[in-house]
């Protein structure tokens, strides 16, 4: 396509009158014509806030040759800007590339060719592995369409090919420069996805050609020391990666699908540093009984919740509150997600025999004064853990249960006699995390009714107006940027230890807590939201339904 001259805004061929005897210009500009004959909607290209997920779905090379520009992205839908908006080639040969249905806009200002190459410069990455300067698509680009169906049978040549090798580096660095915990490759009927969960939730960053799947997935295999011939049994392995001048860990789990390997890779940042309590966002009305219990010689601390919720960076926050000079503090986990100086940390190893129970009865004999137990997952490892606090050690530990008080049910329901549970156990809390509102484009907003009528609901009181996230570049049009803690502290008092002996249940045992003083997460959270650090829509839909 013959690129498009920039129009001209006068022309004295085509001046009119304007009624009142003067010449007018009458000619607009030829993108408005275009949007005029066409009906096609017009945008302001100083004014339109592309989106780095829609760039990265059509390459450079081809954004250019054709004058369009990516740059919004609505389920399956990508919105290009294009000088060509009736194209029907051009937007079947976009919707193939992208695996989109193609919505067209034309640009009523500036110079469209410019504004394009502007952007994909943008988009390199400050501080970050240089090759990012690309987008992933532009990578692939040199694999010729042919070559994808020798790449679905991959061999190891294969998956080490540049574009290949270059792919999967993208996708690991991007991953680490968006802050995602977790990247994964799914594929589907006709693409491979690429999907990051940031601060708790999945974005889809971009769909590859399914032909270069399997070389793709081989390639994440060799690099975590795994079987790339088996593609039928889940397999799991690891790799560590220098990245913008820091040593990232990545695990690696895979299985077969229906349309394929589905792999996922946790990402986890060795630069990490113990957070104080406050900063993880531990309430300040027990923040001061809770440091009591830390400071205790002997007993048990729990804290619980599901997989993702924090409990590891609550646990290693506790330590970090201790004296790790004066204190021998050991830990069992499973993995060692982070190690940290001053704590002798223990991976459990079952090839060697080393689990939860045998660690922790191993740590015993080497005269410690804090032990850490990644995870309370059966009977064994929590009447271990029970004897080790009530023989003179505080025990930090986390399980999986709805609240503080089903810590303490749990339990009982592993096995632990009632009476020991009373005797060993000091506190549990329970916690989810919920994002944050973007800092830098939060605004106070009328509430969406469902929003205040769960703060009403928790509260008793009537609030209309929050801050919400509007989207910007720092939180990648989100409106939401890093997560926060949600907290309930349950202290086990004289009156719930005899409750808990003589068989009580959760409902009575949380009454009683209830009378103790204790507020529950959904209390915390809303008051998160007043602040205007989150939103009552966060708080409702990973706290209410646990109460």
């Amino acid at each position: 396509m013959a690129k498009k001259d920039a129009p001209k805004t006068e022309n004295k061929e085509t001046k009119g009158n304007d009624g009142k005897g003067n010449a007018a210009d009458i000619t607009p500009k030829k993108e408005s014509v275009v949007s005029f004959q066409f009906s096609v909607p017009s945008v302001d290209l100083e004014l339109i806030d592309v989106q780095p997920e829609a760039l990265g779905l059509i390459p450079k090379k081809v954004a250019l040759e054709q004058e369009v520009l990516p740059y919004k992205l609505e389920d399956d839908t990508l919105t290009v800007v294009t000088y060509n908006p009736d194209d029907l080639q051009l937007i079947d040969t976009l919707s193939v590339l992208t695996k989109m249905r193609i919505k067209t806009v034309t640009p009523n200002t500036g110079d469209l060719h410019s504004f394009i190459q502007s952007k994909y410069e943008g988009a390199t990455v400050q501080d970050a592995t240089p090759m990012l300067s690309e987008s992933l698509m532009d990578i692939i680009a040199p694999i010729e369409i042919s070559r994808q169906d020798e790449l679905a049978e991959a061999s190891v040549e294969a998956a080490t090919d540049a574009p290949i090798v270059k792919a999967v580096d993208f996708i690991i660095s991007r991953a680490v420069q968006e802050r995602a915990s977790d990247i994964h490759i799914a594929p589907e009927e006709h693409v491979l996805n690429v999907r990051y969960r940031i601060d708790g939730v999945l974005h889809n960053s971009v769909s590859l050609p399914l032909g270069v799947m399997s070389a793709v997935l081989t390639r994440i295999k060799i690099l975590g020391n795994m079987n790339i011939a088996e593609r039928r049994r889940p397999q799991d392995g690891s790799f560590s990666a220098k990245i913008a001048g820091r040593v990232i860990d990545f695990r690696v789990a895979t299985i077969g699908t229906n349309w394929g390997e589905y792999a996922v890779m946790r990402v986890l940042d060795k630069t990490y540093s113990l957070i104080d309590l406050e900063d993880i966002g531990m309430p300040q009305y027990f923040l001061e009984p809770y440091l009591q219990c830390l400071n205790s010689p002997f007993g048990m601390i729990i804290i619980s919740g599901p997989t993702g919720s924090g409990k590891t960076t609550s646990l290693y926050s506790s330590l970090a509150k201790l004296d790790r000079e004066k204190l021998n503090i050991m830990s069992i986990e499973d993995p060692i997600e982070y190690k940290f100086e001053g704590i002798r940390q223990i991976q459990v190893n079952r090839v060697a025999d080393i689990t939860f129970a045998k660690g922790l009865r191993q740590c015993m004999r080497l005269d410690p004064d804090v032990i850490l137990v990644g995870e309370i997952r059966d009977k064994e490892t929590a009447q271990t853990a029970v004897d080790a606090a009530l023989t003179g050690h505080l025990v930090l530990t986390s399980i999986h249960s709805n609240d503080a008080v089903g810590a303490l049910v749990r339990l009982v329901d592993l096995g632990v006699e009632p009476f020991l549970v009373t005797s060993a156990v000091l506190a549990t809390i329970s916690q989810r995390l919920v994002r944050r509102s973007c800092p830098k484009c939060k605004e106070v907003q009328t509430a969406p009714v469902a929003d205040q009528l769960a703060y009403k609901q928790v509260t008793g009181k009537e609030k209309t107006e929050f801050h919400y996230g509007k989207g910007c570049g720092h939180c990648s049009n989100t409106g939401f940027r890093g997560r926060i803690g949600v907290f309930e502290l349950l202290l086990v008092t004289d009156t719930i230890k005899s409750m808990l002996s003589r068989g009580a249940g959760s409902v009575e045992i949380k009454q009683q807590a209830v009378k103790d003083g204790m507020l529950f997460m959904r209390h915390h959270g809303m008051s998160l939201a007043r602040e205007g650090v989150t939103t009552p829509g966060e708080v409702a839909r990973h706290v209410f339904t646990i109460d």
